[in-house]
């Protein structure tokens, strides 16, 4: 990055309504739609201001329908524009699965090539806001199953905005998935002008010789923190940041797992189906050979994400983190 770039200190969703900004700007077919997202901001304020800016012909206020205006986007997308539309929770994205795995994930493979569907859908997910039921579901396995649609999560604001100009410069269908509790949980410093993230890329976000953490989105913070704690136990953990969930950085998780010998998988997402056995397929596929210990997985637990007073207990934490990687550092 150029000495000269000027910075700004963003929360996450600062900047994500900052990598908007600069799309809207930059390229007339880029569009904003969902419920609430123009007069009102957006439920999380994540669009504050855009309507204002723009009109209301660029960021559009849509019914209560997600299979509706899900489908208008896909639409939308075949006919050379670029729609960026906003579900207020995952977990109220359920009514437009159809339109997203039957239509969005399949026209580039319907029509042989010739036509594509560049179509951002963001959905704020995950528990530990407090929120109802429903509002905190962490389902990115849903759609991780099936091709052509790629599934993004930044755990940080400068992944956000890098990231989410990348999704919607992209050619196809991206999941873009915003972990509710870090849309203002801190601030970093990022490039006040575009600047892209690479797609399919993870990154190591702390070095270490004995054990790797493997994470993504607001776990990512919580294996930061049980590397800390570990390191008072005399065990280094290196700890991966998956950001996009699919197509998964093989080469990033077969070479950080190779040197340790030891791995630990956290995730929020209940046990079962969830992205961490494609994690841990693949180190199987590609590293068995180098383990020193079974892997381990941290994850959600196989229930639905319970209400506010309870969700604590069903959230991984570094406690338990610590706890799974000292395991399979004195196996």
């Amino acid at each position: 990055m150029s000495t000269l770039t000027k910075m700004k200190t963003l929360t996450m969703v600062q900047a994500i309504t900052d990598a908007m900004r600069v799309m809207l700007e930059e390229n007339e077919d880029v569009l904003l739609m969902g419920e609430d997202i123009g007069t009102n901001g957006g439920v999380f304020r994540a669009t504050d201001g855009l309507q204002q800016e723009f009109g209301e012909d660029r960021v559009l206020d849509t019914p209560l329908s997600e299979a509706g205006f899900i489908g208008a986007a896909i639409g939308m997308g075949l006919n050379g524009f670029r729609p960026v539309a906003e579900v207020q929770f995952l977990g109220f994205i359920y009514p437009a699965y159809e339109q997203i795995m039957t239509h969005a994930s399949r026209l580039r493979s319907r029509t042989l090539g010739h036509f594509t569907c560049p179509l951002v859908i963001r959905a704020p997910y995950g528990a530990g806001v407090r929120a109802p039921e429903i509002h905190s579901d962490s389902t990115e396995a849903l759609f991780t199953h099936m091709p052509g649609i790629k599934v993004v999560c930044p755990a940080t604001p400068y992944d956000a905005k890098g990231l989410l100009i990348a999704a919607i410069e992209d050619p196809d269908p991206i999941l873009f998935l915003e972990p509710m509790r870090c849309y203002r949980s801190s601030r970093e410093e990022v490039p006040e002008e575009k600047y892209t993230v690479e797609i399919g890329k993870g990154k190591v976000v702390k070095e270490g010789e004995d054990v790797t953490i493997i994470a993504w989105g607001a776990m990512v913070k919580v294996a930061e923190d049980a590397a800390k704690e570990a390191a008072g136990k005399d065990i280094s953990c290196e700890v991966l940041d998956l950001r996009t969930l699919y197509p998964l950085d093989k080469d990033l998780i077969s070479s950080s797992v190779q040197k340790t010998g030891r791995t630990v998988i956290v995730h929020e997402a209940h046990a079962t189906g969830g992205v961490g056995n494609d994690v841990l397929a693949i180190i199987n596929d590609t590293s068995f050979l180098y383990q020193k210990a079974p892997t381990e997985r941290v994850t959600g637990f196989d229930t639905p994400v319970p209400y506010f007073g309870f969700e604590d207990f069903y959230l991984p934490d570094s406690k338990r983190v610590v706890a799974a990687v000292e395991k399979v550092a004195r196996y």
